[in-house]
């Protein structure tokens, strides 16, 4: 539980972090992070001497996790961009949708069934992206974006099956080539802030690898220990902290229409979760019937 809380805890504060490493633009700081990510779970999987994963690798499961390496970029780019342009509370949204995504993700691709209550827990969250568009004036694309994005490089790492560390040194090694040549583009052009800002603002990019790989490594070291519905409870805290960041540190504006939107969302999670887990109970009732039986 304490890897578990500590994973969404870091994941919750990212919208600390990004800002600081401004002046350099969300390409710039993404481009570094997909290449100090390499570097730090390369040293992750060193150290534990953990290279045999390597000879499974097929052509499938290798083009499932370059299928998800492209959807995460999209997915690391919107937020950074989101964070460091005053998004940030629609940056949390996305992450407050995005069970609901994986409820309709289940419905198109594994044809799973709905019951009333997730049905009902859809229409709350299709309700409050309508009521959001009419108050921002637009789609709200920002939190849309992140919650397609997370859920279908979510489904791709399921059809991947490899554990996580193993799976972003892959994700992470065919994106390194792209974003080296990006950030040497810059360098070239006198466009990149990267070493020309002091040591400490080429640290804190550099260590976008840290801080992308660390929480990975706890969450993984949660995934493994706690039943799913714990996780799934956990899975909140991040969006919650981001959520109460935007409002609280970077002081965005969130007029009622915003709220009303929001509050939706909050009643569809709590309608989906609470659905769960009692189909969770009811089916382990069922099991201990069974193997009593």
């Amino acid at each position: 539980m304490v890897f578990g809380v500590a994973a969404y805890v870091l994941w919750g504060l990212f919208p600390l972090y990004w800002p600081l490493l401004k002046p350099a633009g969300a390409l710039e700081i993404l481009a570094h992070r997909i290449m100090w990510s390499l570097v730090a779970v390369g040293v992750i999987l060193g150290a534990t001497r953990n290279w045999a994963w390597i000879r499974t690798l097929g052509l499938r499961k290798l083009g499932l996790l370059a299928l998800a390496a492209v959807v995460i970029t999209i997915n690391w780019g919107t937020y950074i961009y989101a964070v460091n342009s005053g998004h940030t509370i629609e940056a949390a949204l996305g992450y407050f949708i995005n069970p609901l995504i994986s409820v309709i993700f289940g419905v198109l691709i594994f044809r799973e069934r709905l019951r009333i209550w997730q049905w009902l827990a859809v229409a709350l969250g299709t309700s409050a992206v309508v009521l959001l568009t009419a108050d921002y004036g637009r789609l709200p694309w920002i939190a849309l974006t992140l919650a397609f994005s997370f859920g279908t490089y979510g489904l791709l790492k399921k059809f991947a099956d490899m554990p996580s560390a193993e799976s972003l040194a892959v994700e992470t090694a065919v994106l390194f080539l792209p974003a080296l040549g990006f950030a040497t583009a810059l360098e070239f052009q006198g466009n990149a802030a990267f070493a020309h800002h002091g040591t400490g603002h080429a640290v804190l990019l550099a260590g976008a690898g840290i801080v992308t790989a660390l929480p990975l490594m706890l969450f993984n070291a949660a995934a493994v220990r706690l039943p799913m519905s714990a996780i799934g409870m956990l899975q909140y805290l991040a969006p919650v902290l981001q959520f109460l960041i935007g409002l609280l540190v970077q002081h965005e504006d969130m007029p009622p229409s915003r709220w009303a939107g929001f509050l939706l969302v909050w009643a569809a999670l709590i309608v989906l979760t609470t659905d769960g887990l009692r189909s969770g109970r009811r089916l382990r009732l069922q099991a201990r019937a069974a193997e009593t039986a």
